[in-house]
């Protein structure tokens, strides 16, 4: 009888050390940015839509629009933006707007039931 709890536990601890290494690197995983943007995080619970993906760049600076969406709290997105945005050098505007050297961040969040929709969108900041 002690063998078999013996063996027991040693199953127990290997299938517990064998889910770790599964999932540690999702959990050790940062946050996911938007894939135009590299320094413009996804707030926790968003996964961006690659349809709505738009980015180029002309004289005057780069243009990109992208959109996000996912099950989690509008109130949260906007206090993730509010704390995360400086650290990355954006600094706060008007009507929720985000600046940082010539380029002007628009992020707009909107609540449709229980999923929101963040659309985002970065252009030259005009003088």
């Amino acid at each position: 009888m002690l063998l078999c709890t013996k063996s027991a536990s040693r199953i127990a601890t290997l299938v517990i050390a064998g889910l770790f290494l599964l999932f540690a690197p999702a959990m050790a995983q940062g946050p996911a940015y938007l894939e135009d943007v590299d320094d413009l995080p996804l707030a926790p619970g968003l996964v961006e839509d690659p349809a709505a993906r738009v980015a180029f760049d002309k004289p005057e600076g780069r243009i990109v629009q992208a959109a996000a969406s996912g099950r989690t709290d509008a109130a949260d997105v906007h206090a993730f933006y509010a704390q995360s945005l400086p650290a990355l050098g954006w600094q706060p505007g008007a009507d929720r707007t985000w600046v940082r050297d010539k380029e002007l961040l628009r992020v707009r969040v909107e609540a449709k039931g229980e999923t929101v929709i963040v659309r985002y969108t970065i252009a030259p900041n005009a003088p």
